[in-house]
């Protein structure tokens, strides 16, 4: 994490020298002879987001108390492997939560009508999803 933070650091000197530069171009352009606004502020903007994430992973980094894996250079490729939860791959529940998602988002497209379709639909397969280990084969 530490590596992340220093990039990051690096990542908004970078953006804010970006800033300055386009900043003094624009002023210096012939033709215009002003501040061209929008790439100065997405630059500057730019600058103060990679100075958050900094600024979050290096205080990450030192509320840890030590070092991740991914910091060693001795480390195995199993040291950083956590168990990220259990999921059945043969779950269709997500693939039709999608398709309600989709015809909920079809409202912008087709009309009003489709949203009150996607909602049951999308409201069935969280509900199925939810319940998917209480019921069938893989109760529990």
């Amino acid at each position: 994490m530490r590596a992340n933070s220093i990039l990051f650091w690096i990542l908004s000197v970078f953006f804010i020298l970006s800033a300055i530069v386009y900043t003094l171009w624009s002023l210096l352009d012939p033709m215009h002879m002003k501040v061209e606004w929008v790439g100065t502020v997405a630059l500057t903007l730019s600058a103060i987001l990679a100075a958050f994430i900094a600024f979050y992973v290096g205080r990450s980094h030192a509320a840890q108390g030590g070092e991740l894996p991914e910091d060693r250079l001795d480390a195995n490729i199993d040291d950083g492997d956590p168990e990220l939860g259990h999921f059945y791959p043969w779950s269709w529940w997500p693939v039709s939560l999608a398709v309600g998602a989709v015809s909920f988002i079809k409202k912008l497209e087709v009309g009003i009508w489709i949203c009150f379709i996607g909602v049951e639909v999308s409201i069935l397969c969280i509900v199925g999803w939810v319940y998917e280990y209480y019921r069938g084969y893989f109760a529990r």
